[in-house]
């Protein structure tokens, strides 16, 4: 079997295609040929330093953080996969690889209609989505929802199921091309940030929860532009973790600023979400109301090749990696 390992922390270049020995199936895992893993922002974070979370989480020696496959083998307690099936999961690391086995409450049948490919798009951002912006920010129909980097694997995802579920959407995107996109697809009122101050442009707009992965002083303009009772719910701080805000902007208003990871999060609360994500998120893919983005596809060990694309960020959508060889 194959991985992708992460030889020390690095560039890209860190990323290795070697030969590996997949653990023992546990009762309640489930065995998966990958066919496809999903690349996030996330593993940037890991390959530059794999003892990024601490706390529970293992050290990475593999990353990946979502794959789609066929499931190989079940473990004694697990009944509602069986071999042949094909699903989808959300791991905690080890998903650039040919094998992998995943706790079964983590792995969802892949929609009808969906290719592996496609399928290994959905976990990590449609799961950081549900947590994030219905979990905790606990966002409504008739809101008003503001998704910084709309074109992100993250934003694509969250503005479309936002908008289906009823909400209203706005975004911010670094280019014309970008802004293009959002537009076509009519996913949000969106403005490039580039030419347009955001807190300008949307402040007449009725601004309830706002997703943001920018930090820095994006904060303190997030929270002048929410409305009453708003929430800002942060996931990345890429301009910097440590902003300056003004107390009184969110006393006056009562607003709640939080945040989250999901990767360290404990394993009854990612089966919540799964089980949130199959009731509500699921019947959305199968009748086409949203779709997942694929930006590019590279080969499995072309890992290096897609961190290089992620960390341009001028992808739109997902950047996948897939594996012909289980």
């Amino acid at each position: 079997m194959k991985a992708i390992h992460i030889t020390q922390a690095g560039g890209p270049e860190v990323l290795q295609y070697k030969d590996y020995e997949l653990p023992q199936l546990q009762q309640h895992e489930v065995q998966i040929a990958v066919r496809a893993a999903g690349v996030n922002r996330s593993d940037i974070l890991t390959r530059n330093n794999p003892d990024a979370y601490g706390g529970d989480t293992p050290k990475a020696q593999i990353p990946g953080l979502e794959v789609a496959g066929e499931v190989l083998a079940v473990g004694a307690s697990v009944k509602k996969f069986k071999k042949g099936d094909a699903v989808c999961a959300l791991v905690p690391g080890g998903g650039y690889a040919t094998h992998i086995n995943v706790d079964a409450r983590l792995c969802l049948s892949i929609p009808k209609g969906l290719s592996f490919v496609e399928a290994a798009a959905l976990p990590e951002v449609v799961f950081t989505v549900w947590f994030n912006v219905f979990q905790q920010a606990k966002a409504k129909e008739g809101e008003g929802l503001l998704i910084h980097g709309g074109t992100s694997g993250i934003g694509v995802m969250g503005l479309q199921i936002a908008k289906a579920l009823g909400l209203k959407t706005f975004t911010t995107v670094g280019s014309q091309e970008k802004l293009d996109f959002i537009e076509e697809y009519q996913l949000a009122k969106g403005i490039n940030y580039k030419e347009t101050a955001f807190e300008e442009a949307f402040k007449e707009d009725k601004i309830d929860v706002i997703l943001d992965m920018v930090g820095g002083d994006y904060t303190q303009k997030n929270l002048e532009l929410l409305n009453t009772k708003g929430r800002l719910i942060h996931i990345n701080g890429m301009k910097s973790l440590t902003p300056q805000i003004n107390l009184w902007t969110m006393m006056s208003k009562q607003l709640i600023l939080s945040g989250s990871l999901l990767k360290p999060q404990p394993i009854i609360v990612k089966e919540r979400i799964a089980e949130e994500v199959k009731e509500k998120v699921w019947p959305l893919l199968a009748s086409g109301q949203v779709k997942p983005i694929v930006h590019k596809v590279f080969k499995l060990e072309e890992a290096a090749k897609a961190h290089q694309l992620m960390e341009s960020s001028a992808q739109i959508g997902k950047i996948i990696l897939e594996n012909s060889a289980s």
